[in-house]
């Protein structure tokens, strides 16, 4: 089992506005459209929208292996700005996933990224490099990441163009 980054960054230039991507990223029942891992999110317990505390149902699959899912809850919500959340839970640990605009010359700059605040158990990471065969989830995740921020852009240029 490779050794896990416990924090990682990406970022992208995109042709459109802080306000025009910030809709995009916090829209979560989207985010399957987004993210090669993520197949389907959609908002729980009375949440109808981004706003500290909501939560939302995440279902993921990785390209190989079963799906799961999980209940993040969002942490920040501040239009054109911040949209992060934080997945946590008994033996998983807890990781705070985060999309950052700023306005740039071109549009926004816009940057995903997690932080690992509490590691999971071992024996949760051994059995999920088992079930999802990924040997180097760190390079998985980078991955996903640069896809994720790649379609948004396109998205979020087609809206405005």
């Amino acid at each position: 089992m490779k050794e896990r980054a416990q924090t990682d960054t990406v970022g992208i230039e995109v042709a459109a506005t802080p306000e025009t991507v910030y809709a995009l990223v916090s829209d979560i029942t989207q985010m399957g459209r987004w993210s090669p891992e993520c197949r389907e999110c959609h908002w729980i317990d009375g949440a109808t929208g981004p706003t500290p505390g909501a939560r939302f149902k995440a279902v993921n699959r990785a390209e190989k292996g079963p799906s799961w899912s999980n209940k993040p809850q969002v942490v920040v919500a501040d239009p054109g700005h911040e949209f992060a959340f934080s997945r946590k839970g008994p033996g998983i640990g807890e990781v705070i996933w985060r999309y950052r605009m700023s306005a740039s010359s071109t549009g926004t700059r816009l940057e995903e990224s997690y932080e690992i605040v509490k590691p999971p158990a071992k024996a949760v990471m051994w059995l999920t490099e088992k079930l999802t065969r990924i040997d180097d989830r760190t390079a998985d995740l980078n991955g996903s990441m640069n896809a994720t921020l790649e379609r948004i852009r396109q998205a979020a240029e087609t809206s405005t163009g």
